[in-house]
C-alpha cells in the first residue's frame, strides 16, 4: 500500500525534536519497552527487529539488553528519524545496533531472520496493518514472537487527552475515522489482535499495561515538550490569534497542573500489548 505522505511529512518535521528529547522520551516510555521485552521473550544474544523505531527507541535499549553477541535493527520510514537514531548509537558506542529506512510492509530482510520483533506505538500508523504484520511474520523465525504496543482509549491517557480537551475548545477537530492513521486507531480491545490473526500469527494475545508516564519537568517545560513532539499540535496552535494563544496557554497549564508532583509530571497511562507467534511450516 502507498504510504500516507501527510503522515511522513508530519513525522519528518518532528524528527529534530524527537532527537532533542530522545533520552526523556526513553524514560517516559520505558515501562512499555519492558513489557515488549517480556512478551516478545527477548534475551541475551538474540537478533531483534524494532519496527517504527523513530529516533532509536526501543532499539537502543534492546541493543544493551541483547549484548555484544546479539544485534538489534531498527527501521523507520522517516529518514530524519533514522539519522537521529544512528547518531545516538554512535554517541552510546553501540556497535550491535543498526538503523535503516524501511516501511513495515516492505522489510529489506530475508525470511526467518529475527528472534523477536517489536513495535512501540508504531502499529497505529501502518498504512495496511495486515500486510505489515504478514511481512513481520515473514522475517520472524518460526516459533518466535512479535509484540506490538498501541495506545488504549484516549480518555484513559491524559498524556494526550489533557491537551486535546483544551485544544478542542479553540480548534475544531473532527474525530478521526476508525481506520485513519491516528494514535488511537487500535484503542478498542481485540482490534489489533484480529489483524494479527488475519495475517497468520498464532497464539495471539492481548493484555492491558497500566503504568505512569513520569517526566522530571515543570508544567511549563512539559507543555513545551508536547508542542515540540507533535507537528499536528503545532499546526493547530499556528491558527490561533495572539489573544487566543495566551488564553489557551493559561487553560493548558491549569489542566496539566493536575498531573504535577513534587518530582515532575506523572500521567496514568493505558497501553495494549498485543503479541503473536510465527507458526512452523506444515
Amino acid at each position: 500500500m502507498q504510504p500516507d505522505h501527510e503522515i511522513i511529512d508530519r513525522w519528518s518535521r518532528s524528527a529534530p525534536f524527537w532527537e532533542r528529547h530522545r533520552e526523556l522520551i526513553r524514560q517516559m516510555f520505558a515501562p512499555i519497552t519492558e513489557a515488549l521485552v517480556e512478551d516478545a521473550k527477548i534475551g541475551s544474544g538474540q537478533t531483534v527487529l524494532d519496527v517504527g523505531t523513530g529516533s532509536g527507541e526501543p532499539a537502543l535499549s534492546l541493543a544493551e539488553l541483547v549484548g555484544t553477541e546479539g544485534k538489534v535493527i531498527g527501521v523507520d520510514p522517516i529518514p530524519g528519524m533514522v539519522e537521529a537514531a544512528r547518531r545516538a548509537a554512535a554517541r552510546l558506542g553501540l556497535r550491535n545496533a543498526q538503523f535503516d529506512v524501511a516501511f513495515a510492509d516492505h522489510l529489506p530482510f530475508p525470511a526467518d531472520t529475527f528472534d523477536a520483533v517489536v513495535s512501540r506505538l508504531g502499529a497505529m500508523f501502518f498504512p495496511s496493518p495486515v500486510e505489515a504484520i504478514r511481512e513481520i511474520l515473514r522475517v520472524l523465525k518460526p516459533g518466535r514472537k512479535m509484540a506490538l504496543a498501541v495506545w488504549h482509549f484516549a480518555e484513559r491517557n491524559p498524556f494526550h487527552c489533557a491537551l486535546s480537551e483544551v485544544m478542542d475548545r479553540y480548534v475544531n477537530s473532527p474525530p478521526p475515522g476508525p481506520d485513519d492513521l491516528d494514535a488511537f486507531r487500535f484503542a478498542p480491545p481485540g482490534k489489533l489482535r484480529e489483524a494479527l490473526s488475519k495475517a497468520g500469527a498464532i497464539a495471539s494475545s492481548e493484555r492491558l499495561l497500566q503504568f505512569n508516564i513520569q517526566a522530571p519537568l515543570s508544567v511549563e517545560e512539559f507543555w513545551t515538550l508536547r508542542r515540540e513532539m507533535s507537528d499536528k499540535l503545532r499546526k493547530k496552535l499556528a491558527t490561533l490569534s495572539e489573544a487566543q494563544m495566551a488564553e489557551l496557554q493559561r487553560e493548558m497549564l491549569e489542566a496539566l497542573g493536575k498531573y504535577s508532583t513534587g518530582s515532575g509530571m506523572s500521567f496514568p497511562a493505558d497501553v495494549l500489548i498485543v503479541s503473536g507467534i510465527k507458526s512452523f511450516p506444515a
